[in-house]
Parts: structure tokens; C-alpha cells; sequence
């Protein structure tokens, strides 16, 4: 019975759920609030926040993983370094985290959250944003599988 394999595997549930919960929040204010305000300056700040809390969720539970099982990542680019890492399978090690057809929508998603979390705006280009929701889109359906590939993959390291 290992604990660490069973906490990092209710963590990837629990960050799946929260991913499943910001997309669902990020698909209503588009089909509420968002039409009700229009695209204006502060309807663009309600998309932009979901957005960069995606990826903060996902990138959190990355790494969670990549602590437990490598925790070798290079300081001054670990964010990106981070996302790759996750790409590969580690043979006698670990399943990847997420596939390498998430990785360019996913690659998208970190530069805007860097941008949104290290530059404040208060005013985001609707273009941009419309093309950031359709790599969440993307991505999304991609990451809930395969970070359920994981759970499955953690479960079975430690059969209860």
C-alpha cells in the first residue's frame, strides 16, 4: 500500500473534476454573461480569467506528477519544460500525463497564462481570446482522457 500513489491518484481525479469545472464556467459566461455584456473590455477579463485558471489547474497537477515521479526540471524555463515532460512516456517509470497531440493547444494556453500573470491588461483582443477558447476546446476532450490514462496507469501501481 503506497500513500503517495493514492494521494498523487486523487489529485489527478480532483484536478480533472476542477478542469471539467472551469471549462463548464468558461462555456456559460460565453453563452450568459458574455452575451448579455457583449465583447466588451470587462466580458474579455471574465474569458481571459477562466482561461489562465485552466491552465494554472493543469499545470498544478503536472506537477504534482512530475514531482513524485522526476522533480528535475530546468529552473529558468520549467513551465515549458514542465508541459513537455509530461509528454513522454518514461519506460518503467510512468505512462505520459498528456498526449503529444494536446501539447501545441496546451503550448498556446501556458503563453497566454505567462502573458496574463506577468503583464497586467485590461483589455484583451477579442481575436486572440476567440482563439485561445478554441484551443481550450481542443485541448480539453484530449486532456480529461488522458490524464484518466494516468489515473488508471497510478491505480494499477498500487491495487487496493
Amino acid at each position: 500500500m503506497n500513500a503517495a500513489i493514492r494521494e498523487l491518484t486523487a489529485l489527478v481525479a480532483l484536478h480533472r473534476q476542477r478542469l471539467e469545472a472551469v471549462r463548464d464556467a468558461l462555456e456559460d459566461a460565453l453563452a450568459d454573461e458574455i452575451v448579455r455584456l457583449g465583447r466588451t473590455p470587462a466580458s474579455a477579463l471574465i474569458a481571459a480569467g477562466l482561461l489562465k485558471n485552466y491552465y494554472t489547474c493543469l499545470e498544478t497537477v503536472f506537477l504534482r506528477i512530475s514531482q513524485h515521479f522526476e522533480n528535475d526540471l530546468a529552473p529558468d524555463r520549467w513551465h515549458k519544460d514542465l508541459l513537455e515532460k509530461m509528454t513522454l512516456e518514461i519506460e518503467g517509470v510512468r505512462v505520459a500525463a498528456v498526449s503529444e497531440t494536446a501539447l501545441s493547444p496546451l503550448s498556446e494556453l501556458l503563453r497566454f497564462r505567462h502573458f496574463k500573470r506577468y503583464y497586467v491588461e485590461l483589455e484583451y483582443d477579442w481575436d486572440r481570446l476567440d482563439f485561445l477558447i478554441a484551443k481550450l476546446r481542443q485541448a480539453h476532450p484530449l486532456v480529461t482522457r488522458d490524464l484518466g490514462r494516468f489515473e488508471r496507469f497510478m491505480s494499477a501501481l498500487d491495487p487496493a
